[in-house]
């Protein structure tokens, strides 16, 4: 009676529930309400990461989400430790990275009357406005219901950072229903597939092959579909130059000849048709406006999620749908046009590119003599290093930093490059270092690197494979 009591525990049936999903990691800041929770989570065999403040944990987490397509799990304590991770939980979601953050809470009737407990915050309500879902479980029996729901949101449509509150009492609570499973159980399906019509793919379709200048934007949404055997075909079989976000690098090689990287201004001012794959008309992409854009060009945009379109511009063939499913549709039935984009908007690219690769040249080697060293000096080692190990992670923040290495540094893989994304938040370096097996290198500026640098103690402490360069301006 003893042990089936315990398994029947709020603390033991969240953990049940998480490892039933394969959740099976957790990052995490322990202490008053969550530490027995946190023990019993060893206990049961779930990886544990410790961090210094809460904002790292949750920063793993998400980039846990995002290089795994499974969610993320993070566990805060109450108040100030939710507070301090709620940063990173926003960023999560306009990041768009599947992530749930847990965190213990004063009990509901102490707070409703504002009677003073300890830490005490209405952390359920403080999180709605920052996440897609906040959900409070006030019954043990709940937990395997809340868990699966809150999966679901993370990782469904677009995906996000949902928040799961936890009141002391719950932890502890047992789970009086009648249920030989104690209400938990594995999702069926939590990200299910949304296929486009075939109207909004002959519409695409028709404006495509019609295209003289066209051009691809691949955005991060494409690198967590993991669409890079479908991108790369598309690339290869129509000759349409590609232009990479960020943290897109590396779904097509950087090196590619259909890069337009280097020709970033001219592709964008030029092209009459642009094909937004996975990413946002937002400030990154200076709205879609005119200068940076040629005022009249017409926009393709794939995206999960419907209100994303018409969101700056008109979008002409809107293709709602995950992006593998919309790619499954789109790429087989452009090719059946035989479609190849024009040799002149390739050449002009070509020349475009060759001119402004010489003169990134000469920076770099300007920034190699010992009395000019700075960004570009700093970085080219770097750059080299990866282009002799592409099968190594970059984490970049900063400001000079980021931009100067996302232009100097290829990537050759996907989902290998993660930086502060929409929100450009400073302070995910380190902590969205996570355990990828694979050798990482965190390169920070030296103000980001201040906001986690303890957090240099976390890699040491796990023995993780990273290497720490701090770019110091001055």
């Amino acid at each position: 009676m003893v042990g089936d009591s315990l398994n029947k525990t709020g603390a033991n049936l969240l953990i049940k529930a998480l490892q039933e999903n394969n959740i099976n990691r957790m990052y995490e800041i322990v202490g008053i309400p969550v530490t027995d929770l946190a023990r019993l989570a060893g206990l049961r065999g779930m990886k544990y990461y410790g961090f210094h403040r809460e904002d790292s944990a949750v920063n793993a987490a998400a980039a846990t989400g995002y290089l795994t397509q499974k969610t993320g799990v993070t566990l805060t304590v109450s108040a100030p430790g939710f507070l301090n991770g709620l940063t990173a939980l926003a960023q999560a979601t306009k990041n768009c990275f599947p992530l749930i953050m847990i965190s213990g809470s004063s009990e509901r009737h102490i707070i409703d009357l504002s009677q003073g407990d300890y830490e005490g915050f209405d952390q359920y309500n403080a999180a709605k406005p920052f996440c897609k879902k906040a959900y409070r479980v006030d019954r043990a029996e709940d937990m395997g219901l809340a868990v699966a729901r809150a999966i679901r949101t993370a990782v469904s449509g677009r995906h996000g950072g949902v928040y799961l509150d936890i009141p002391a009492d719950t932890i502890v609570q047992e789970d009086t229903a009648d249920q030989s499973n104690f209400g938990v159980y594995k999702l069926v399906d939590p990200a299910p597939k949304q296929v486009p019509n075939d109207e909004a793919i002959s519409r695409a379709v028709d404006l495509i092959k019609n295209a003289k200048k066209p051009l691809i934007i691949l955005g991060k949404g494409a690198a967590y579909n993991q669409t890079e055997k479908q991108v790369q075909q598309l690339v290869a079989e129509t000759n349409i130059p590609f232009l990479p976000m960020s943290m897109a690098k590396g779904l097509i090689p950087d090196d590619s000849p259909h890069s337009a990287a280097a020709a970033r201004s001219l592709s964008l001012r030029n092209a009459d048709v642009v094909i937004v794959i996975g990413a946002r008309l937002n400030w990154m992409l200076s709205y879609g406006d005119a200068p940076q854009f040629n005022p009249h060009a017409k926009f393709v945009q794939l995206d999960i999620d419907a209100t994303q379109f018409d969101s700056s511009q008109p979008i002409s063939a809107p293709l709602q749908g995950d992006l593998k499913s919309i790619l499954g549709k789109l790429v087989p039935a452009l090719l059946a046009t035989g479609y190849q984009a024009p040799t002149a908007w390739l050449e002009q690219i070509a020349q475009d590119t060759e001119k402004n690769d010489k003169k990134f040249a000469q920076r770099i080697a300007n920034g190699k003599v010992a009395q000019k060293f700075g960004y570009y000096g700093a970085i080219a080692p770097i750059a080299e290093y990866f282009q002799q190990h592409p099968d190594t992670y970059l984490v970049s923040e900063g400001a000079n930093t980021l931009d100067i290495g996302r232009d100097m540094i290829g990537m050759q893989l996907p989902r290998h490059r993660l930086d502060t994304g929409t929100w450009g938040v400073m302070g995910v370096g380190l902590g969205s270092v996570v355990e990828t097996g694979k050798h990482v290198v965190a390169l920070d500026g030296d103000s980001a690197f201040g906001f986690d640098g303890m957090e240099i103690e976390t890699i040491c402490r796990y023995k993780l494979p990273i290497t720490v360069v701090i770019i110091n301006n001055g």
